[in-house]
C-alpha cells in the first residue's frame, strides 16, 4: 500500500513524503474525518468500490494450507456463475484494523474503533465463495500487495481482472510487512476448547524498522521470501488445476476440485503495487513459470537486488506509475531495467497518487481523500479504468489472448487521456549527457 523510505522529504503539497509520512498523513486524515466523509454503516453503500466491468459475474474465496508460517494463504479471485451469495467482506477480521493501526502508529483501541465506525460495513463486489465458472481454460494472475497492505484490499483490479476473464491469486505475504495476516495453528491440548475447531490464528503484524537498521538490507530479504510465497501460491494453483486434493485449513465450502483443468497453465503472469511492484520485478527475474509478462504499479525499487538489473529480466514488463509519487533515483533504476528493450513499457497516469491503486482511494469521501492524498486530481474510477485498460491490452498482446482488449493498445504506449509516455519526472540534473 506504502513503501518506505529511509528518509522524509516535504512534497509540493506540505504533506510528508516516505514511511513515516504516509504513516502521518494518513493518520491525521482518519482522526480528522467526519462520518459523511467515508463509508461508515449509514453511508456504507455511497462509497463502494467498482463492479467489475467485464462479461463475467466474480466470486472470491480465501485459501490456506499448512499449519505453519510456510505454508500459502491468498484470495483467490475468478468467474462465477450467477449467484445470490453475499459480497465478501474488505477487511475480515478485527486484528486487520490493529495491524493498519500499528503500521500508522495509532493506539490500537483508538484505530480500531475507528477503522470498523469509517468502513467495517464496506463490501467488495464478489460473491463470496460463489460456485466457480467452469467451460473454459482461464489464464492465471499472482497479484502481490504493497508495504502495510493485505490480500483483500486491491479488490478493484483483481476483481476486474477476473470479470475479464482471469483467475487472480492475491497473495497475503507473511514477511512481516503486511499490516497483519496470520496462520492457523492447532491448539495446544492445554488451551479451553471454545469452539469445534482446534485450529487458531497466529497473528504477524507489521515489523517497523529499528534504531539504525538499514532499510535496504530488510527489505531484500523481504522481498526474497515474497518471490517464495508467490511461487508457493503458483505451485498450490497448478496442483489444484491438475486434480490434487489440497487441504484448505480455512472454513468455507466452495468446491475447490471444480477448478480442475481450468487453468490456462500457458498463459501465467505477475502482478504487483509499490513492494508489490518490487516482488513483480524479482519474481520475474527468479521464477521461470512466470515467463510471459510482469505489471509492475508504482514499483518501490528500493528492495530489487543489484543482480536483477544484470540483464536477468527477459520477459515483457509494464510499468504503470503514479504522477505524484515517484522520484528521480527510483525512476532511473526503472529505466536501467527497462533499457532499449521494445517489450518493456513505462506509463504514467496524470493526475493520480501512489494511493490511486489500492481500494482506500474509493471508500474516502473527495475532500479528505484529495487532501491526504488518498485520492488524486483525477476521478478515482477513471484513474483505475485507465491501469486497468492498459494491463489488460499488455496481457492481451504477451499472453496472445483471443480478446478484444487491444482496443486499449495505445495505453501501453501511453497515448490518450490522461496518460503519458515515460515519466513525468526530470531526470535531466540526473542523468549523464
Amino acid at each position: 500500500m506504502w513503501k518506505g523510505r529511509s528518509s522524509v522529504r516535504m512534497n509540493g503539497a506540505g504533506s510528508c513524503e516516505g514511511e513515516a509520512g504516509a504513516e502521518q498523513y494518513f493518520t491525521r486524515s482518519l482522526t480528522a474525518k467526519a462520518p459523511m466523509e467515508m463509508g461508515s454503516r449509514s453511508t456504507g453503500k455511497f462509497y463502494r468500490i467498482p463492479e467489475g466491468k467485464g462479461p463475467h459475474s466474480v466470486g472470491c474465496t480465501d485459501l490456506m494450507t499448512g499449519d505453519a508460517v510456510e505454508g500459502s494463504f491468498l484470495r483467490l479471485y475468478y468467474p462465477c456463475d450467477a449467484t445470490d451469495n453475499e459480497e465478501a467482506a474488505w477487511i475480515p477480521d478485527k486484528e486487520y484494523y490493529q495491524g493498519l493501526s500499528d503500521f500508522l502508529n495509532m493506539y490500537r483501541v483508538v484505530g480500531e474503533r475507528l477503522f470498523q465506525y469509517y468502513v467495517g460495513s464496506v463490501t467488495c463486489p464478489a460473491k463470496s465463495n460463489a460456485a466457480f465458472k467452469p467451460g473454459e481454460k482461464y489464464p492465471l494472475l499472482v497479484f502481490s500487495h504493497g508495504l502495510g497492505a493485505f490480500r483483500t484490499i486491491y479488490s478493484a483490479i483483481c476483481i476486474e481482472m477476473a470479470s475479464q476473464g482471469f483467475i487472480v491469486a492475491a497473495v497475503e505475504h507473511r514477511d512481516e510487512s503486511a499490516s497483519a495476516t496470520y496462520y492457523c495453528k492447532k491448539k495446544s491440548v492445554s488451551e479451553p476448547e471454545e469452539s469445534t475447531s482446534n485450529m487458531e490464528k497466529e497473528w504477524i503484524y507489521y515489523r517497523k524498522l529499528k534504531t539504525g537498521e538499514e532499510e535496504r538490507c530488510l527489505r531484500h530479504k523481504q522481498v526474497q521470501q515474497r518471490v517464495q510465497e508467490c511461487t508457493r501460491a503458483l505451485d498450490l494453483i497448478l496442483k489444484i488445476d491438475s486434480g490434487e486434493e489440497v487441504t484448505n485449513v480455512l472454513n468455507s465450502n466452495f468446491d475447490w476440485s471444480s477448478l480442475k483443468d481450468s487453468v490456462d497453465t500457458s498463459r501465467i503472469a505477475v502482478m504487483g503495487h509499490s513492494f508489490g511492484g518490487a516482488t513483480v520485478i524479482e519474481s520475474l527475474s527468479k521464477e521461470i513459470r512466470f515467463s510471459r509478462c510482469g505489471i509492475s504499479l508504482d514499483p518501490w525499487m528500493l528492495p530489487v537486488g543489484d543482480d536483477v538489473y544484470q540483464n536477468s529480466v527477459q520477459q515483457p514488463l509494464l510499468i504503470i506509475n503514479s504522477e505524484k509519487f515517484q522520484w528521480a533515483d527510483n525512476v532511473l533504476k526503472m529505466k536501467k531495467l527497462i533499457s532499449n528493450d521494445t517489450t518493456k513499457k513505462m506509463i504514467t497516469i496524470k493526475g493520480t497518487v501512489h494511493q490511486s491503486f489500492p481500494d482506500f482511494t474509493f471508500v474516502s469521501g473527495d475532500m479528505i481523500g484529495r487532501f491526504f492524498k488518498l485520492k488524486g486530481e483525477i476521478d478515482p474510477n477513471e484513474a483505475i479504468d485507465i491501469s486497468n485498460h492498459a494491463s489488460l491490452a499488455f496481457l492481451q498482446k504477451h499472453l496472445s489472448l483471443n480478446k478484444d482488449f487491444d482496443k486499449w493498445d495505445p495505453l501501453v504506449d501511453g497515448v490518450g487521456p490522461n496518460v503519458i509516455p515515460g515519466t513525468n519526472i526530470d531526470l535531466s540534473a540526473t542523468e549523464p549527457e
